[in-house]
């Protein structure tokens, strides 16, 4: 089959292994519930453990765990600090690598507001910094046209491989 066939055409899907798909990949790191919201959290300055764990709810030993595996990912760096007369603790801050789920998680943010906020509306709002005026995220192309969610396709990549299937 061409590779240039189209993401409409879903025998060609099929022609491609997933065994390196990068998105699985990412959501083996970022997938559970509570690692989203503890990189909720450091992306709205919540960054030190005791904040994290009363301000999300989050148990303990799952907040332990998600800082361990986003700091051993390379999304996230502890940073050493001392309150006067206390021991050492962490603060949990974001790598460039972090920092670049930006838009995702603000991706994921407006689609809840448009389909799960309470009657009020949403929550939190975002906002350019130097401006004030509101952020969004959209798709653009290469040649930046702005691409609407149904133009989207997908062809293999340069790290494609073909599928290997089972004979029958």
């Amino acid at each position: 089959m061409s590779t240039s066939s189209t993401a409409a055409d879903p025998l060609s899907a099929l022609d491609w292994s997933v065994d390196n798909c990068t998105l699985g990949r990412a959501m083996a790191i970022l997938g559970e519930r509570w690692t989203v919201v503890v990189l909720r959290e450091i992306f709205l300055g919540v960054r030190r453990f005791a904040d994290i764990q009363e301000h999300a709810g989050v148990p303990r030993q799952v907040l332990t765990n998600r800082l361990a595996r986003l700091v051993e990912q390379g999304v996230l760096r502890r940073v050493p600090y001392q309150s006067e007369g206390a021991r050492t603790r962490h603060e949990y801050r974001l790598t460039d690598m972090g920092l670049e789920l930006q838009p995702v998680l603000i991706a994921i943010t407006r689609w809840g507001d448009r389909h799960l906020a309470d009657p009020d509306g949403s929550p939190r709002e975002f906002a350019h910094r130097d401006c004030g005026e509101p952020v969004h995220v959209e798709l653009r192309c290469a040649q930046d046209h702005r691409v609407g969610d149904r133009e989207v396709t997908s062809r293999p990549g340069p790290g494609a491989h073909a599928r290997v299937r089972a004979s029958r």
